[in-house]
């Protein structure tokens, strides 16, 4: 009797099937419908809350400070064009120094580079750069 019985549980076959992972996040392939339960999560969670003055001064997004933002990018780009001409183009010189606003860049010529020193005049704090120059051999 006891061995009918053990012959039949070691008898009967065991059924499993593979183990497969399936994603809860949308952006890592999770179901997109759990986007919103997500989000609602991580605002909840969010400890960084802004006031509402300093962000919406922050952000704001009117057609002047839209302007202002895209002239000063703009402005910033020629400048950034005269200043590297002036270093790196075809006359450029040996040593010099540019001052616009509170920034001074003074640069000059080794036999390792370009050595930048970036200066700014109201707390007197500086970045030092060495740019390697191309040695064609």
């Amino acid at each position: 009797m006891f061995l009918g019985a053990v012959s039949s549980v070691w008898g009967v076959s065991a059924k499993s099937s593979d183990y497969v992972y399936r994603p809860n996040n949308p952006s890592f392939g999770g179901d997109a419908f759990n986007s919103a339960h997500l989000i609602g999560l991580a605002e909840r969670q969010n400890k960084h809350k802004e006031t509402g003055s300093s962000a919406a001064s922050r952000y704001s997004n009117s057609p002047a400070d839209q302007f202002v933002r895209q002239l000063q990018s703009r402005m910033l780009s020629s400048l950034s064009q005269q200043v590297n001409e002036a270093i790196f183009g075809e006359n450029a010189a040996e040593e010099g120094r540019i001052v616009f606003g509170e920034q001074v860049i003074s640069f000059s010529r080794g036999l390792e580079g370009v050595h930048l020193v970036i200066e700014n005049t109201t707390d007197g704090s500086q970045t030092e750069v060495t740019v390697p120059t191309l040695q064609v051999q």
